[in-house]
């Protein structure tokens, strides 16, 4: 256990991911513990935004849709994404926003499972999921008319009763944003598939945290979002995965142009794009974007599970740390303590919690 500022320093030495730290730009003195807010700047990015707006941009000028890849941007950021969350080449996208993301892939899984079991409308989720996922499935069961529902868990433990004949869709957070609390995600896949449901990852506090292996689990469809533990920039845009089974029969509605099979064809008939890129809408914004890819080149330099191993053991020192110097002060770990259960977070409840973060920011 880490007694003393010594102890830390004595393993930070022998850390095989601490040459890692260089490339990421922090204030000196400042202690950073909100990566799952927003996270901290790669080096790289002031560098390459420059770089797209002096050079692609100014100098290139629209040629640069080409000459600087700029169009496949999504995909080939996907790609590299891709390998961070268990996907195959060609599953996966960065674009949009959560919420956007979320609109079109519940939509297209609503929409294949009334092709093929029209019984099924209801959307199974977690009261305690963040709130703008629970937003996108009540606004859209409103734009369908009527006839859905949505059914929300209270415990994780719910979750086989509250599945069933009915379901359409379970939309699931992979670890909860307030509690850091971990689904079993092959366990919790295979549940929603056994009843006939499916399976929809939010990996907002997951990509670039703790391993994902969605083909592995046999997931449906994910999104998940980049300015959190992927470093892509405050609002930098999010993703969407699909997997290569799916692409043929998943049509989401925001049928825009860069989503045709043909966008520069400029027909009058929208038809979508045989892969991934159907989940593309409109013109993407190139200038953030290509920071995303900045903080993606630093965890190619890396795997997810040595930074697992070392995530789980910074959260096991600081709740050690603080239960320790923090006894007797009302302070209440909520996030599971087993490690297969726990995110990349810990969190504690306070009585007078707002208080205490209003200090801590001072």
């Amino acid at each position: 256990m880490i007694k003393t500022r010594e102890d830390a320093l004595a393993l930070d030495r022998d850390d095989p991911l601490a040459p890692l730290r260089d490339q990421f730009a922090l204030p000196d003195g400042v202690i950073y513990l909100d990566g799952n807010s927003l996270g901290a700047q790669p080096r790289a990015s002031a560098a390459r935004a420059q770089q797209v707006i002096g050079a692609e941009w100014g100098e290139g000028l629209i040629r640069s849709w080409n000459t600087a890849g700029w169009f496949a941007l999504p995909r080939r950021l996907g790609d590299k994404l891709a390998t961070l969350i268990g996907g195959a080449p060609g599953e996966t996208v960065v674009t949009d926003t959560i919420s956007i993301n979320l609109f079109k892939l519940l939509s297209a899984m609503l929409r294949h499972q009334a092709e093929r079991a029209p019984e099924r409308r209801v959307i199974v989720s977690d009261r305690s999921n963040f709130p703008t996922d629970l937003y996108i499935a009540q606004g859209l069961i409103e734009q369908l008319g009527g006839g859905y529902e949505l059914r929300l868990i209270d415990d994780p433990a719910d979750l086989p009763a509250a599945l069933g004949a009915d379901t359409a869709v379970a939309m699931i957070t992979h670890v909860n944003y307030r509690t850091g609390y971990m689904h079993d995600m092959p366990a919790v896949t295979q549940l929603a598939h056994d009843a006939g449901a499916l399976m929809l990852w939010d990996l907002a506090h997951s990509a670039g945290a703790v391993p994902v292996d969605l083909n592995g689990a046999r997931a449906d469809g994910a999104v998940g979002c980049t300015y959190k533990y992927l470093n892509g920039g405050p609002g930098s845009p999010a993703f969407v995965w699909v997997p290569q089974r799916h692409h043929a029969h998943f049509s989401q509605p925001l049928s825009g142009w860069w989503g045709h099979r043909a966008p520069f064809a400029m027909q009058p008939g929208f038809a979508p794009d045989p892969g991934i890129a159907r989940f593309l809408c409109g013109t993407q914004p190139i200038v953030s974007m290509s920071m995303v890819e900045c903080g993606l080149d630093v965890f190619l330099q890396t795997d997810m599970h040595a930074i697992r191993r070392k995530s789980l053991a910074l959260t096991d020192a600081f709740v050690a740390l603080v239960e320790a110097r923090c006894a007797g002060r009302s302070l209440k770990l909520v996030t599971p303590r087993a490690h297969h259960q726990r995110g990349s977070q810990a969190s504690f409840e306070h009585p007078h919690g707002y208080e205490v973060m209003q200090a801590l920011i001072a």
